[in-house]
């Protein structure tokens, strides 16, 4: 699908929305940002909270489309620059799995990191959005395992999420001990779009800090 319509980024840097900055820049998307300042409570105004009552970033804005929650970012995006290559078209073998691994990341992954660094009980299978810590890891470590990428050979909008995420994880020492993923991790961060959203966040975030 092609589009004229350029897309807002409601950014704050070095957050879940540089993934998406990530994204616009692998699509090479024309894009505007709006940046808030989080730290100084941007994202809690009422202006911001009309575009997401949440108070979180990322969300976008595409002509009359508003879109918020990381996934369905990730697959409106890639979707809508679909000429890219980075999302399987409905049809296409790798469609599902494609969708199976950006909707485990929310729904099962990232649930469980942040239970286990608080420190908190999961609750009983039955229960649990992601079942239980251990098989989750498991689960996504094997499907990495077969890489390069996240769906075999090909680099989907699905490893802009995931390379992104777990980069951030294995820095801040979230995942347990594994080669498969300090190996995709590496190869993730040898992408020219890694080190242009970092040279975009380091100076956002030194002009926040100066403001």
């Amino acid at each position: 699908m092609a589009t004229n319509n350029k897309v807002t980024l409601y950014h704050s840097p070095n957050t879940r929305s540089s993934g998406v900055l990530t994204l616009l820049e692998e699509l090479g998307a024309s894009y505007d940002l709006h940046v808030l300042n989080m730290k100084a409570g941007e994202q809690r105004g009422a202006a911001y909270l009309a575009v997401n009552p949440m108070g979180k970033v990322p969300a976008i804005r595409h002509g009359d489309a508003l879109v918020t929650e990381q996934v369905a970012i990730y697959v409106y995006l890639a979707d809508l620059f679909s000429s890219a290559g980075l999302a399987p078209l409905i049809g296409d073998r790798l469609r599902g799995p494609y969708l199976r691994w950006l909707v485990f990341y929310a729904a099962c992954f990232e649930p469980a990191v942040v239970d286990k660094a608080l420190k908190r009980e999961p609750g009983p299978p039955s229960m649990a959005p992601y079942g239980d810590f251990d098989t989750t890891i498991a689960t996504i470590v094997t499907q990495l395992s077969k890489g390069p990428w996240v769906l075999g050979d090909k680099l989907t909008a699905a490893d802009v999420l995931w390379g992104t995420a777990l980069s951030w994880m294995v820095g801040f020492g979230l995942m347990p001990p594994s080669q498969t993923v300090a190996d995709y991790v590496a190869r993730w961060g040898k992408r020219p779009s890694v080190a242009r959203v970092k040279e975009i966040d380091t100076r956002l975030a030194a002009e926040q800090a100066a403001a």
